[in-house]
């Protein structure tokens, strides 16, 4: 079958990794900056558009400075709401059918109380979902550049909400200096709370910290793993258990951990039968859209439909949900890509 971006547009999807303070309408922005008198780089929806868009950042570390911006208009209760539920229809008017968004309550804060910080967004994403019919859960976010007491009440944020739209608890930030193995205890405390765990790896240094996730953390998905091919053993390790890997070509080449879409590792992966999944990570910065990076996989890494419906199929088959949740995801989505020619 001959790909077109019209069918792959059409193509019902599923998004594993995608953060909501990457993810704002610039025109929102604009309007919620002038509400709370917060200064922005641009003062025009294109121009702040090119302001935030990440193309040669020299590191991760810079390409995450963005986020300071998108955050400065995030610190009020019905910003969130509007950004999440904003969030959830352009998601699915790209036919996007699930989402799992993450962010980390506490950069809501003082502003906000934690409590606020996720009923928020839980409020958007359930007026959104009612809408379009598509359907999103939330990921809490840990970072590392944060003391390790943050993380174990995030994590006690999100098992208060397991059942009531919180899926997973996520480690994320800088990773250079600043291992996984600090917030361990969050870890621990969000999967005896039967929260599903995802930790940023393996993106800002080398195969170690991937290595660290899994035995320390427990994580059961890795955050772009760019740098994961650097240890030949444990990414035949990570294949055979079927971790999911959590893919962002865009994302990885504008924070130079690839080079470019052409040498991203994700069809290698596919080939070999891993769990890998394909997202934006950050829909601002990144300037793209779900469909946008299904198009540039088959353009950049020779993905054909059977791919990338096999592609659909591994995220849906590794969402943080239920099993008997999964399971009817998994069929009804198969029956919707079938049903696109």
């Amino acid at each position: 079958m001959t790909l077109t971006r019209d069918l792959v547009h059409r193509l019902p999807k599923v998004e594993l990794h995608v953060h909501l303070d990457g993810c704002l309408r610039p025109r929102t922005m604009l309007e919620l900056a002038r509400a709370q008198g917060v200064p922005l780089p641009a003062d025009e929806p294109e121009a702040l558009a090119r302001a935030l868009y990440v193309r040669h950042a020299r590191n991760l570390e810079e390409y995450l400075e963005r986020y300071t911006v998108t955050l400065s208009v995030m610190q009020t209760p019905a910003a969130l709401e509007r950004i999440a539920y904003e969030f959830l229809v352009d998601a699915a008017a790209e036919n996007v059918r699930y989402v799992e968004v993450r962010y980390c309550p506490a950069l809501h804060t003082p502003a906000l109380t934690l409590t606020e910080a996720v009923e928020a967004p839980l409020a958007g994403l359930k007026r959104a979902e009612a809408e379009t019919g598509a359907a999103a859960r939330l990921i809490i976010c840990g970072l590392r550049t944060l003391a390790p007491r943050v993380s174990l009440d995030l994590a006690r944020l999100a098992a208060a909400y397991v059942g009531d739209g919180v899926v997973g608890f996520d480690l994320a930030g800088a990773e250079r200096d600043h291992p996984a193995r600090d917030h361990a205890a969050a870890f621990d405390h969000a999967r005896a709370a039967g929260l599903h765990c995802t930790c940023h790896a393996g993106e800002g240094d080398g195969p170690d910290l991937i290595r660290e996730a899994l035995d320390v953390c427990g994580a059961e998905r890795i955050g772009h793993r760019t740098r994961l091919a650097e240890d030949p053993a444990l990414e035949a390790v990570v294949c055979e258990r079927g971790v999911g890997l959590e893919s962002c070509i865009t994302s990885n080449v504008h924070t130079g951990t690839v080079a470019g879409p052409s040498g991203h590792p994700l069809k290698r992966y596919l080939d070999g039968g891993c769990a890998i999944s394909l997202n934006t990570d950050s829909r601002l910065m990144d300037g793209i859209t779900l469909s946008d990076e299904y198009w540039l996989a088959h353009r950049a890494l020779g993905l054909e439909r059977a791919d990338l419906d096999e592609l659909v199929l591994h995220a849906a088959r590794g969402v943080f949900l239920p099993e008997a949740e999964r399971a009817a995801l998994v069929e009804r989505i198969s029956r919707q890509i079938a049903a696109v020619q």
